[in-house]
């Protein structure tokens, strides 16, 4: 058993780093000065939480994982110039290592960059410790929460006016994908009215190079277009979308394989007959007009990164403004389109985010709305300049963010923490829902309800819920 040293910015650890699997010697000698070094990529280092399911967070259990090291390998793991421990890690019979420890209640939020240091030979891996917020739930009994179990898998939402419905798309495992559903609800009842399975896909060649069955055109990403009575989705693992008939739910258009790069989020413009879809790794977003159903266009977006790629991931439609809100999960910005001429206006930086995945806007302050996954965080910008306007801690694994006119509130869900997180238009914390245990997306309907698609991860085999947010009064 190695201890933890009293040191982590300043703040006592009081906590054991236990090792599991491996052998702790007593303290080793130290590395000679310029000895030869690691000629190969070796070893990895990630963490995680002790509690399955469960985020990093102040006071909790963590487990250091290795890999990729020579057997009988020392290493120590340095927060800065501390060693982490009262003595190195012996690497086991397979090159890896188990250590568990406990961070102090009072450990900051944040991404901590650890160096492992192994030596014979001499190495050292830089990898994140993240620690999330752990914020509590409030302000429960302001909202009304309804909650029905529909299918499984499930990953977003859209509202139907025309319909009163919600729309839900699901698809469980990965590919090939042979369970997937789109849903019809009914908007007061949440009752499921229609459903369907998607059409087989092709075949698709295995990771062991031979053929295998394409299983189905699973479905994520969904938008609603009441002017054609029509329901677009997004097919990512054949890299596509599709359209359904709200009323029956019967297939118009399966769009072919390639279409759109991993497509995720798929936005309607009614009035003006056009449909966008993001492709996620691609710095672009594919234009459809919803009429002929056909690609109108495809607009390229330059990041400011220098040399990085845009990479288009949620994607918010804006149509008082008529501006489209693209977020880059790669390069940690936001583009602003202009609807009308479908060329991009701008390209903001997130200060303070990574992984920035979620994104939504509110036109009557000007304000963009992003989660950052990696960072646990709500940041707020100026839409005329991105300028910062807030940075709230949310939660751990910040997801999607939606604006939901109405009471002019912000709703963010959070994987990690399984919460819905309510915001003003200032980024201030007026509210922390319950949505356990992983909340996947949110979507409003224009008059005070937002749903909320969440998945039942690790804890059971059954179905995945739909959420209904609306104020208690």
């Amino acid at each position: 058993m190695t201890t933890l040293r009293k040191s982590l910015r300043g703040a006592a650890l009081g906590a054991l780093l236990a090792a599991s699997a491996v052998a702790v010697p007593t303290l080793a000698s130290a590395q000679a000065l310029f000895s030869a070094p690691e000629r190969l990529d070796g070893g990895q280092v990630g963490f995680s939480s002790g509690e399955r399911g469960r985020p990093v967070l102040p006071g909790g259990p963590v487990v250091a994982n290795g890999r990729g090291f020579h057997p009988g390998q020392s290493i120590v793991l340095m927060y800065g110039q501390t060693p982490l421990s009262t003595g190195p890690i012996t690497a086991n019979a397979e090159g890896g290592f188990e250590a568990r420890l406990t961070l102090p209640a009072n450990a900051q939020p944040g991404n901590h960059p650890i160096v492992a240091v192994s030596q014979s030979p001499y190495n050292a891996v830089l990898a994140d410790l993240k620690i999330s917020p752990n914020v509590p739930l409030s302000n429960e009994a302001a909202y009304r929460i309804t909650n029905i179990q529909p299918t499984r898998g499930l990953y977003q939402t859209a509202y139907s006016a025309k319909r009163n419905a919600v729309f839900a798309t699901s698809a469980v495992g990965r590919p090939p994908v042979r369970q997937s559903e789109l849903l019809r609800l009914n908007a007061d009842t949440l009752a499921v009215e229609a459903r369907v399975t998607p059409a087989a896909a092709p075949g698709r060649t295995g990771r062991d190079g031979q053929p295998q069955d394409g299983g189905v055109f699973a479905v994520y990403g969904v938008g609603v277009d009441d002017a054609n009575d029509t329901v677009w989705v997004s097919n990512s693992r054949q890299n596509t979308v599709a359209v359904y008939r709200q009323s029956d739910l019967s297939l118009v258009r399966q769009f072919e394989p390639g279409t759109v790069n991993h497509a995720r989020d798929v936005v309607i413009d009614e009035e003006h007959g056009k449909a966008y879809a993001s492709a996620t790794f691609e710095p672009e977003v594919v234009v459809f007009d919803t009429a002929a159903l056909t690609v109108a266009k495809r607009i390229k977006i330059d990041s400011t990164v220098r040399g990085e790629t845009f990479s288009a991931a949620s994607v918010s439609y804006d149509r008082e403004a008529r501006r489209l809100y693209v977020a880059s999960n790669s390069t940690n910005e936001v583009a602003v389109i202009d609807a009308a001429a479908d060329t991009v206006l701008n390209v903001f930086p997130v200060p303070g985010a990574r992984s920035v995945i979620g994104v939504s806007h509110d036109p009557q302050t000007d304000r963009i709305f992003v989660a950052g996954q990696g960072t646990d965080n709500l940041v707020v910008l100026n839409g005329s300049d991105g300028s910062v306007v807030a940075d709230t801690p949310v939660g751990a694994g910040a997801l999607n963010v939606v604006f939901e006119p109405k009471s002019r509130r912000a709703f963010v869900s959070t994987f990690g923490a399984g919460t819905v997180t309510v915001t003003d238009v200032d980024g201030r914390i007026v509210a922390n829902l319950p949505a356990p245990p992983v909340a996947n997306h949110v979507s409003a309907d224009g008059r005070g309800n937002v749903y909320v698609a969440v998945k039942s991860g690790w804890t059971t085999d059954g179905n995945d819920s739909v959420l209904r947010i609306r104020p208690a009064r």
